[in-house]
């Protein structure tokens, strides 16, 4: 039995065989993984979640307040319904303290509803949706991520103020895909560039030639994918199929995992700059992680800033717990805004009132094959980007936590 294999048969355990131990949950710290684990977001979030939230235990040897910690999972398939069922029943039936990554947007605010009507904590890493910190913003959740706001103005905002004046977008047709072409415009024009046109796309769509045809016509200087996981990876590779790029358009893609750049191979996806919050090879303490990550996850995929999301916020909240002496949900949630987020990539990290960690993004470009040196040397560092002038201000907000 390969490790994928085991944590899946884990998954199924923890998800659905939770007997006496749901029954003493007073004496555990159970913590769910709640996301996508067999579509379309399964490589950038999936079992390599599950992976990373047990790396972040292991640091505190498994227990807390002499409370074991537990890990279990379950698959959402992207469908807020079923997310929100899964989370109503861990939280009523089996004694979850803490739900982390979310996968999709809409599936992540069925999570967030439940999650606010029972009083528990969702560290949200999946979810890309600006709006987790905005109007939808909560005391019990905690943006451990990237979102469209940063995604969109770092890229949007470099390949505009490079030239790329005319944008279309081809758009993923659910809450993420809208947020990330909604707030790209924002700062596409502010970058004195305009948006000319728009395809929506379902999700995990087969073919993209219709919406690529309708983007190649518009004659765009830009092509905006406002789309994420194996949508993109079709997407990109129908592009090149088409000969988008080399007959002068250029290709954004608005959300690119390095999960993505792994399955395009850096012949295709050479020279596309992306925005992420973690890269594995940026110093020596992300590299040690890297190791320990692949050693856990079975080493089929690198991690993406989502894996790393999610240990961040695990961990966070277990740092959370030891120094506030209890688990009770509402003072661990007050700690956690209140201590600085500290792990292998985030350094006394702020977490705002609306829920926003503020850890550094970075501006990347994929090498090409001659630049590659060893396995998953995959990105140039463009540009660093502190949190600060990353993620929306305050200022512009719209959560009701934020005190202007």
């Amino acid at each position: 039995m390969n490790l994928k294999t085991a944590l899946r048969g884990l998954a199924i355990c923890g998800a659905l065989a939770l007997p006496a131990a749901a029954q003493a949950a007073g004496d555990v710290i159970r913590i769910g993984v709640l996301n996508d684990q067999s579509g379309v977001f399964a490589d950038n979030g999936g079992l390599g979640s599950v992976a990373a939230a047990r790396l972040a235990a292991e640091e505190f040897g498994n227990t807390i307040l002499g409370k074991r910690i537990e890990i279990i999972t379950a698959d959402h398939q992207n469908k807020p319904d079923i997310a929100s069922t899964i989370a109503r029943k861990w939280i009523d039936q089996d004694g979850v303290d803490l739900i982390a990554d979310g996968a999709a947007s809409s599936a992540g605010f069925g999570i967030l509803n439940v999650v606010n009507e029972k009083g528990k904590i969702f560290v949200v890493t999946g979810p890309g949706a600006s709006d987790f910190t905005g109007k939808a913003c909560s005391p019990q959740s905690f943006h451990f991520n990237y979102d469209t706001y940063a995604l969109a103005k770092i890229t949007g905002k470099a390949i505009t103020e490079a030239g790329g004046k005319n944008w279309y977008f081809v758009t993923a047709d659910y809450a993420f895909g809208h947020a990330l072409q909604r707030d790209a415009t924002q700062f596409i024009q502010a970058a004195g560039g305009k948006v000319i046109g728009s395809a929506a796309h379902p999700l995990n769509a087969m073919d993209f030639s219709s919406f690529l045809l309708q983007a190649q016509s518009s004659k765009a200087d830009v092509i905006g994918l406002a789309t994420s996981g194996k949508d993109v990876q079709t997407a990109i590779k129908q592009a090149n199929e088409f000969g988008i790029v080399t007959s002068g358009q250029k290709l954004a893609g608005l959300l690119v995992f390095i999960t993505d750049v792994n399955a395009l191979g850096l012949e295709a996806a050479k020279g596309l700059q992306v925005t992420t919050s973690f890269y594995w090879d940026a110093n020596d303490e992300t590299r040690a992680w890297f190791k320990r990550f692949m050693k856990v996850s079975g080493g089929r995929v690198p991690p993406t800033m989502i894996h790393a999301g999610t240990y961040s916020g695990v961990r966070h909240y277990l740092a959370a717990i030891k120094a506030a002496g209890t688990d009770d949900p509402k003072i661990v949630a007050a700690k956690m805004r209140e201590m600085p987020v500290e792990d292998m990539y985030n350094k006394k990290v702020e977490i705002r009132a609306d829920g926003r960690v503020l850890h550094d993004m970075f501006l990347v470009q994929v090498k090409t094959p001659a630049e590659s040196k060893y396995p998953y040397d995959y990105y140039k560092i463009v540009q660093k980007v502190p949190g600060n002038e990353a993620f929306r201000p305050l200022s512009e907000s719209e959560c009701s936590l934020v005190k202007k």
